[in-house]
């Protein structure tokens, strides 16, 4: 029954129903962590033959011996005591028949106080034992449970409690169950209806009336995905079918889109963790394609010159001398070609500078609704553009484009 071990040197003690039959003398002393001597100096000489009850861990086993001491008792039953070992009482005390003798062996268990975990030696007979002797000093107190398939022992190797209440709290209610014998947190759970995933964490509290917790903590480790628009590029291409100048847009962008996925721990509910584990484009842009002019404007044609008239006669015969008129203003098409590369480059979707002018023939947007045209006149093709020019210039004259006009030789 050895427990020798090096220690971080912080034992608890059992509780007076923790160790077992309270008609025994020694154990109030035990109960307070007490260890009495009762008799001074070294070890009684040996006596005549005498019965001794020996109580280990609760278990009670009766002894005939000639051992004068409780230390020759031990040492007779080849009963080695460990230095966290709680032996009462003291090994040099002389024995007397019908004496009791208690040890309580120690162990080593990890326990979390005030957030931080801690190795320490305990004599407790139970896990709420434990937690309870140290909640008495106004700790944080926590004993990790670990829960086997079979329903076995848990980290501990300790029972939760012994014919005792316990509190199950869980999915955020508490529900209290008495236990009967030695029960453990497998027990505890099962009264309580309670089930507990490999996942969750089960933790053994102390509640502020001092009867033990089973605390269960859900802990979900799980996947989910995000996505994100993934923005489409805009390509140009050179079109030698258009001119210089104009642009058409051939297809029509669309955004992709990526998933990301995490991996996710989510404790009674919330997310405290994610972490990305994977990312792709699952659905990928479409370019916008945008045709861009590169066949060249032709030069624009001189405007031919209109024939002199003959002079009339003069009334003796002869001819009066008359100033020629002024050419008359053609309306070929290479006319509308000079007026629109004047006006706007020769680009159908100019715009101003001051943005009231649009098109080739810089129509403001209410002479372009006059002619009837409709929206924006950059918005509409070339030909009819060229088409309202025309029937504007048949309406009012070349002064809708006075210094164009007057550049051309038009007015």
């Amino acid at each position: 029954m050895s427990a020798n071990h090096t220690t971080d040197q912080f034992a608890t003690n059992p509780s007076a129903d923790a160790v077992g039959r309270k008609r025994r003398r020694l154990l109030p002393w035990l109960a307070l962590g007490i260890v009495p001597v009762l008799v001074a100096g070294g070890a009684a000489t040996a006596q005549a033959h005498k019965s001794v009850d020996l109580e280990i861990n609760g278990q009670t086993h009766s002894f005939s011996t000639f051992a004068g001491s409780v230390e020759g008792l031990l040492a007779e039953q080849g009963i080695v005591v460990g230095e966290h070992d709680l032996l009462a009482p003291a090994p040099d005390t002389a024995l007397s028949d019908g004496d009791d003798v208690v040890l309580r062996t120690a162990r080593q268990v990890t326990v979390e106080i005030d957030g931080q975990e801690r190795e320490i030696w305990t004599t407790a007979a139970t896990s709420g034992d434990v937690v309870n002797s140290l909640f008495a000093t106004g700790r944080e107190v926590s004993v990790q449970a670990s829960r086997s398939l079979d329903g076995g022992r848990q980290a501990l190797g300790l029972p939760l409690v012994v014919d005792g209440s316990v509190d199950v709290v869980a999915d955020g209610a508490t529900k209290r169950v008495e236990l009967d014998g030695a029960a453990y947190v497998a027990d505890a759970l099962a009264a309580a209806g309670v089930q507990a995933s490999k996942s969750d964490r089960v933790e053994v509290r102390s509640g502020d009336d001092g009867t033990a917790q089973v605390v269960v903590t859900r802990v979900v480790r799980a996947e989910r995905t995000e996505t994100e628009p993934v923005e489409f590029q805009r390509v140009e291409r050179e079109d030698a079918n258009l001119y210089e100048g104009e642009k058409k847009v051939v297809q029509e962008g669309a955004p992709g889109e990526r998933t990301r996925t995490f991996v996710t721990v989510t404790v009674d509910g919330q997310e405290v963790s994610a972490e990305q584990t994977h990312e792709e484009v699952t659905t990928a842009p479409v370019d916008e394609i945008v045709a861009v002019g590169a066949k060249e404007r032709p030069a624009p044609a001189p405007a031919p010159k209109a024939a002199p008239k003959a002079a009339p006669k003069a009334a003796g015969g002869g001819s009066t001398a008359a100033p020629a008129p002024a050419p008359a203003a053609t309306t070929g098409g290479d006319v509308w070609a000079r007026l629109a590369q004047c006006e706007s480059g020769g680009n159908p979707r100019a715009v101003s500078a001051n943005g009231l002018y649009y098109g080739l023939y810089q129509f403001s947007v209410s002479t372009w609704q006059s002619v009837g045209g409709s929206g924006l006149p950059s918005d509409a093709s070339p030909a009819e553009q060229t088409q309202r020019a025309q029937a504007l210039q048949a309406r009012s004259g070349w002064g809708q484009w006075p210094a164009c006009a007057k550049k051309l030789g038009l007015l």
